[in-house]
């Protein structure tokens, strides 16, 4: 069989429904119309060898990065259309037919922009840690600026009613996340894995809160005091480098954060990081969980295609990352003494989110390629619209967990009996003090301070 027949056998069958061109010009049609606004293009006839049985996530992602496969056009609708493809047909006849296809890569270049993982640290380690966490986010600030909104905020945002611009809709999910908490002038606020800042400078600037956040990264952690300092809030507001597990506190936090930083902790320590912020936060106290969860566990994000290589996100992006089912999420939550007050799914919104995203990556590609090299650019295209691809597929989810560190009593404080309360519009920011006076809303009566219940 010719190389050409052995693509056209490998894209046979009737789900299929997503162009693909070959590298000689053949187009393939698809079995059945699917809308989709693009083509897959095989550039080589080796990257015929990715989808040879049995095909693996990794050899997939190898031929994407590496060239030989293109998404051309849109590509979040071509993923999903190839997550509910059946897949190629298997069989030794194919297989032999592929058998002279030349699949050998450079060592040096297949791996180029993987992560080393330390070989005498352990999983999840605070040093394994530390290093998963900077091969991702200190890879390049006027990177990440290319496709984040003006404040850099690198996580879910909330699109009320679809559409927004992406900079409304991540403030508004900022809003979000302080009114679950019932921020109030002059809380303490802790948030675990803040980012380059834009949490804390949200609460302290437009709630009054005291607040600190932690990261992991070298970069985050200069952009965000820089940050602080540029708005003015050094003296309500400061960022630190720890880990959640070793941060000692002088007094605890009235309330604690956690936005997309639950993924780097891993199953293993997930008790250990549930114990951490119980300890972090005095008794009355509030705890949002924003992380994505697994919803259907060891899948992959495209199931016909096996996971025995490593998951290309693993290796490439987020290292070590780990996403678990929210049950056992709840589960390591009320081990640690919580009580769950609030569950919310925004999955929608983190498909508008990477699509936002990935736009804005495309737009600016020249850009991409000149910080980071065409193959790190074309990594980040995978991920997010891959990502894109299983949050509508539903792969993934992504949820907020309010939990109360409730009082002796069983009492939570400052829980609104409706959730409608956390859903209206903006309020007037609050006048910053001086250091120890008490933070007012604008044009409003002055604020009690809040007792230490």
């Amino acid at each position: 069989m010719s190389l050409v027949g052995s693509a056209s056998s490998i894209f046979s069958g009737p789900s299929r429904a997503f162009p693909v061109r070959l590298w000689d010009g053949t187009l393939l049609p698809p079995a059945r119309d699917g809308g989709v606004r693009g083509q897959v293009v095989l550039r080589h006839p080796r990257a015929l060898a990715a989808l040879a049985p049995f095909p693996s996530e990794s050899r997939l992602a190898e031929a994407y990065l590496d060239g030989d496969v293109e998404l051309e056009g849109d590509a979040v609708g071509l993923l999903v259309a190839a997550i509910l493809w059946e897949g190629p047909p298997g069989g030794a006849s194919l297989a032999r037919s592929l058998a002279s296809v030349a699949v050998h890569r450079v060592a040096a270049r297949a791996g180029a922009g993987a992560f080393a993982r330390p070989r005498t640290a352990a999983l999840h380690s605070v040093g394994r840690d530390r290093a998963a966490v900077q091969h991702h986010y200190d890879l390049s600030d006027e990177f990440y600026r290319l496709f984040l909104d003006e404040e850099m905020v690198y996580s879910c945002a909330f699109f009320a009613a679809g559409g927004e611009p992406l900079e409304e809709a991540q403030r508004a999910k900022l809003d979000l996340v302080c009114r679950k908490l019932a921020l109030r002038p002059g809380d303490r606020l802790l948030d675990v894995g803040c980012g380059w800042g834009a949490l804390i400078a949200h609460a302290a600037a437009r709630y009054g809160a005291r607040a600190t956040g932690i990261t992991l990264s070298e970069h985050q952690l200069a952009e965000a005091r820089g940050r602080l300092a540029r708005l003015g809030l050094s003296g309500s507001a400061a960022v630190e480098a720890a880990d959640y597990r070793t941060l000692a506190a002088a007094e605890p936090f009235d309330k604690v954060a956690s936005v997309g930083m639950m993924e780097h902790v891993g199953r293993s320590r997930l008790d250990a990081y549930f114990g951490a912020v119980h300890r972090l936060l005095r008794p009355g106290g509030l705890f949002l969980n924003h992380a994505i969860a697994d919803t259907v566990p060891g899948s992959g994000t495209v199931p016909w295609a096996s996971r025995r290589q490593g998951g290309f996100i693993d290796r490439y992006i987020f290292p070590d990352g780990e996403l678990l089912p929210v049950g056992e999420v709840v589960a390591g939550a009320e081990r640690a003494g919580f009580e769950v007050r609030d569950l919310e799914s925004l999955r929608e919104h983190y498909d508008e989110t990477l699509v936002a995203w990935l736009a804005r990556l495309e737009a600016r590609w020249a850009e991409a390629e000149r910080l980071v090299g065409p193959r790190r650019a074309r990594a980040y295209r995978l991920y997010l619209a891959s990502s894109a691809a299983a949050f509508r597929t539903g792969k993934v989810s992504v949820y907020q967990l309010l939990l109360a560190r409730r009082l002796p009593g069983g009492r939570a404080e400052g829980l609104p009996r409706l959730r409608g309360a956390w859903y209206r519009p903006a309020g007037p920011a609050v006048t910053l003090p001086a250091e120890g006076a008490r933070p007012t809303a604008s044009g409003a009566a002055p604020a009690p301070a809040p007792g230490r219940r």
